[in-house]
């Protein structure tokens, strides 16, 4: 029986993202919980827990990547499963949101699905929840229970000091990211830049312009996710051809939609370098995509709870990094 400060714990994964589940289990010297998921005929899901969780402070692995639906339904279907089984706490490690874009009204009439997923979880009887790098930091406040959401800045900040790159430039491929740009160029000591751009509509980005200096630059673009790879191809080629000597960019969430890989491999950029908060398939899989995991972070996570201990230690810089 595994145990921490006492307390009884089990860790189950879900279908989304398993690998990052037994990296999670590896480093806190557990095995994976047994579960089950199936389909009835018509597509339900059914959920099948194989021991006890009575008394147990119980986490759950599970992004809510593609399929979105799928793997949110089966998440519910898990919590109400494992609060009818009487666990003592239910804890969801959801290192990528699905909806978390539609975190508020746009345009008239349109829902706000973030916060309607966020009812869906609470209800279902979730106690926390722990995420990485939400799309919107407002999205804490659509919950009435604890969210921790980890950061995987260092992370990144980490792979590309030791690439020891010279001459950078951080690179906000919108407005809306420069404060993003502007904590990875603290940790690189280097100074930013922000592209101006505009969005038609939905998936479809055109650069109107560049605030900095890039010409004679190796240049990293960093954004929180990269659904289809349009914003990101853009602006790597506009990037290139306004003189940066290398272009990279940086992900949290590589969710690598439709022609997304295509897009990378023919674009201006030499690497993105992501972490494996979301599973890539064989289709998704480059020689330019290089995925740095978050299974240490996320484990400490884990531990910090279970111990009692403030989480927000770990988001100081550089902290929750394995040796």
């Amino acid at each position: 029986m595994a145990e921490i400060n006492r307390k009884k714990f089990k860790i189950f994964s879900l279908s989304a993202n398993r690998a990052l589940a037994e990296e999670i289990a590896a480093y806190m010297k557990v095995p994976l919980s047994e579960c089950t998921t199936s389909r009835f005929a018509d597509g339900e899901i059914q959920v099948e827990i194989g021991e006890t969780v009575r008394g147990h402070h119980v986490f759950v692995i599970q992004p809510t990547s593609t399929p979105v639906n799928e793997n949110l339904m089966e998440l519910l279907v898990m919590v109400d499963a494992l609060k009818r089984a009487s666990a003592k706490t239910i804890n969801l490690i959801v290192p990528y949101y699905g909806y978390s874009r539609q975190d508020r009204k746009a345009r008239a009439r349109q829902p706000i699905t973030a916060k309607l997923v966020a009812n869906l979880i609470e209800a279902s009887g979730a106690t926390r929840m722990m995420t990485m790098d939400l799309h919107a930091s407002q999205i804490q406040g659509f919950f009435d229970i604890p969210i921790d959401d980890f950061r995987a800045l260092p992370t990144m900040a980490k792979y590309f000091i030791e690439k020891n790159l010279q001459d950078v430039v951080v690179v906000a491929p919108d407005h809306g990211g420069a404060t993003r740009a502007r904590k990875l160029a603290e940790h690189l000591d280097a100074p930013i830049a922000i592209i101006d751009k505009r969005r038609p509509k939905p998936n479809v980005a055109e650069v109107m312009g560049l605030i900095g200096e890039v010409e004679g630059k190796t240049a990293i673009i960093i954004d929180d996710m990269i659904d289809t790879a349009g914003t990101l191809q853009t602006a790597a080629n506009a990037l290139a051809e306004r003189g940066a000597k290398a272009v990279y960019a940086a992900c949290t969430h590589p969710i690598l939609s439709g022609p997304a890989v295509d897009r990378i491999n023919n674009s201006a950029l030499v690497e993105l370098v992501t972490t494996n908060t979301i599973s890539l398939g064989k289709d998704k899989q480059s020689e330019k995509i290089k995925q740095q995991s978050i299974a240490y972070l996320l484990a400490e996570g884990v531990k910090h709870i279970l111990n009692d201990q403030p989480v927000s230690d770990l988001f100081k810089p550089m902290a929750g990094i394995a040796e």
